[in-house]
């Protein structure tokens, strides 16, 4: 009969057993989150040396006239 009493109460047992700490889904969901800003950076990096390359490019007259 034991079994029954938790049912219902699993949100304020955890609450007491990870006081303070961050559970394994937030620590999950973190990760992801941070995965996805170094990506984001890098993709923002090469998109911004793909534009320097091509103003230099136009800046030059063309892949056909080059200095």
């Amino acid at each position: 009969m034991a079994f029954f009493g938790l049912i219902g109460n699993d949100t304020r047992m955890a609450a007491s057993t990870y006081n303070g700490r961050e559970s394994a889904t937030e620590r999950a969901s973190r990760r992801r989150r941070a995965a996805h800003h170094r990506s984001a950076a890098k993709v923002d990096r090469e998109g911004q040396a793909w534009e320097d390359r091509e103003r230099r490019s136009q800046d030059r007259g063309g892949w056909w006239r080059t200095p």
